[in-house]
């Protein structure tokens, strides 16, 4: 334990001197983290915003030497596990390392809750809902628990880096494991085996990011599209998120690291990877002795033979006019390009800390459209910000009418306890905030509906992943500018590029028929 743990853990146990009782002696609803401490020792320290705004570069060590150990490589056969994912595709990543982790210690996966010796909810804390749906399902499988008491149940990602929720699973929920947060997945072995071998709950949050652990083995779904992480963190610190402390600071992964695994993934068949990171154009700045940005990471993954090339989720900072020129190369590089926005109000971007204005923002697009005409721009808005006023929403109204977004996921503004915006006072009726989200959809949706009609009666190139959740008579597959599209097709079609005629525009989709040439990919 180092000096600063043990002052932590000092003034934990001084928080109420006048409470005389023990642990053991508190009803759970009166528990606060003092009284859970034994359970951290030295492997959690609550989240501290202001520490993590002040964090420096520390050195950042990347480990090849991942392996599964000796004595739990086989303690999984005959077992299954199950994990459910909330959240974004670096949390779905982070269960596909999660699942080739159990998997290589044995396990089988199930989707059958009642098959499963493991259960492992990889959360999100993003936004209210998720933590109300994570806690709702903890609620859920405690009859299952108790029926198998062998089982273990796991909570881990973005949740478990928060106290709050430490503290709450703690006090209400007995019947939880084990938990663990973003930074030591590569541990989950020894966590398993804690959980299978000791008597009390197991809890390892690592409070400081730690290192970059490379070979970590993958459970991938499919071989037709796959996530590959470039870089870990945020450094952005916007007023509103708390991915900066669930995440930690921004680390990158070596080119060359990258590049291998993009190489095998082309080599064992696969069409599309999608480069992964909390702001994944800032790659390459946190890394010493060269000068390497997701620009010059794309330019060299251009020539890898792998038909398409994405990468999310960006942020208008960092968009670099070095990136732009890349992808104008066009080829595999594609220009379809998710730029959140948040608002359209240099005001209330000033206030979420974006450091960037509305007339920067539209400077950035109006780049992209010179180098790429035909880019297709998606984005993310925020509704309702704390005391936003009717004239700043009319902003965000008029900069999405302005950039002609065909797509856009919009949210009401969810506070998240531990952030700035979640301690200002706020004016704005929630009802207000209801009908703004209502009326910027309808602008959303009549943007995506215009923009599908350019597509009536041409051919696309689609990137066929199976068949529709709703017929399986229907196919369906993807663009190179990410529009959906269902067709009938022959299943040997699948996990292919093929041609198909648009015969319906709808709002969000694309109905087709295949032509039947097939474009192959040697």
């Amino acid at each position: 334990m180092n000096e600063e743990q043990r002052n932590h853990q000092a003034q934990i146990k001084q928080v109420d001197p006048m409470d005389k009782r023990s642990s053991q002696d508190k009803p759970l609803s009166e528990k606060t983290s003092a009284d859970f401490a034994k359970y951290f020792e030295t492997t959690y320290e609550p989240p501290n915003l202001n520490k993590a705004r002040k964090r420096g570069r520390d050195k950042v060590n990347v480990h090849y030497d991942f392996g599964i150990p000796e004595d739990m490589e086989n303690i999984g056969k005959g077992k299954k596990f199950l994990i459910r994912t909330y959240g974004c595709q670096m949390n779905e990543h982070d269960t596909e390392v999660m699942a080739g982790i159990l998997t290589e210690m044995g396990y089988e996966p199930t989707s059958e809750t009642n098959e499963a010796d493991i259960i492992l909810l990889n959360t999100c804390a993003i936004r209210e809902n998720a933590e109300n749906k994570v806690f709702g399902e903890i609620g859920h499988l405690k009859p299952l628990k108790l029926e198998k008491p062998d089982l273990i149940l796991g909570v881990c990602g973005c949740m478990s880096q928060e106290e709050s929720v430490v503290n709450r699973i703690m006090k209400k929920h007995q019947h939880v494991d084990l938990i663990f947060g973003t930074h030591n997945i590569h541990r989950l072995p020894h966590l398993v085996k804690e959980a299978m071998f000791g008597k009390e709950k197991i809890v390892e949050v690592w409070s400081k990011e730690g290192d970059v652990i490379e070979n970590l083995p993958k459970a991938r779904k499919g071989k037709i599209k796959a996530w590959v992480n470039i870089m870990y963190g945020c450094d952005k610190f916007c007023t509103y998120c708390i991915v900066p402390m669930t995440r930690g600071k921004e680390r990158s992964r070596l080119p060359e690291d990258i590049i291998q695994e993009v190489r095998h993934l082309a080599a064992q068949g696969y069409q599309e990877i999608t480069l992964l990171g909390q702001n994944v154009n800032a790659y390459g700045k946190d890394l010493e002795d060269m000068e390497y940005g997701l620009g010059d990471l794309m330019d060299d993954l251009h020539r890898i033979d792998i038909p398409r090339i994405r990468f999310t989720t960006s942020h208008p900072r960092d968009f670099d006019d070095r990136l732009i020129e890349v992808l104008a190369k066009g080829g595999n590089l594609l220009d379809h390009i998710h730029l959140p926005v948040q608002s359209g109000s240099s005001e209330i971007l000033k206030k979420m800390n974006r450091k960037y204005t509305r007339e920067s923002y539209l400077e950035l697009v109006r780049k992209i459209r010179e180098a790429m005409p035909n880019a297709t721009l998606t984005t993310d808005i925020i509704v309702g910000f704390p005391n936003e006023t009717e004239e700043q929403f009319e902003e965000t109204m008029s900069l999405v009418e302005e950039v002609g977004f065909e797509a856009a996921y919009t949210f009401i503004y969810s506070p998240r306890e531990g952030t700035p915006a979640a301690r200002k006072k706020d004016d704005v009726p929630e009802e207000v905030k209801k009908q703004r989200l209502y009326r910027l959809n309808e602008l959303v949706n009549k943007q995506s509906a215009e923009s599908m009609k350019k597509y009536q009666d041409k051919v696309v190139k689609v990137l066929v992943e199976g068949e529709s959740k709703k017929d399986p008579d229907i196919l369906a597959g993807y663009t190179e500018k990410n529009k959906l599209v269902n067709f009938k097709g022959p299943t040997s079609s699948i996990g292919k590029i093929v041609e198909v005629k648009v015969t319906e525009a709808k709002t969000w989709s694309l109905n087709g028929i295949m032509v039947e040439k097939t474009v192959e990919v040697e």
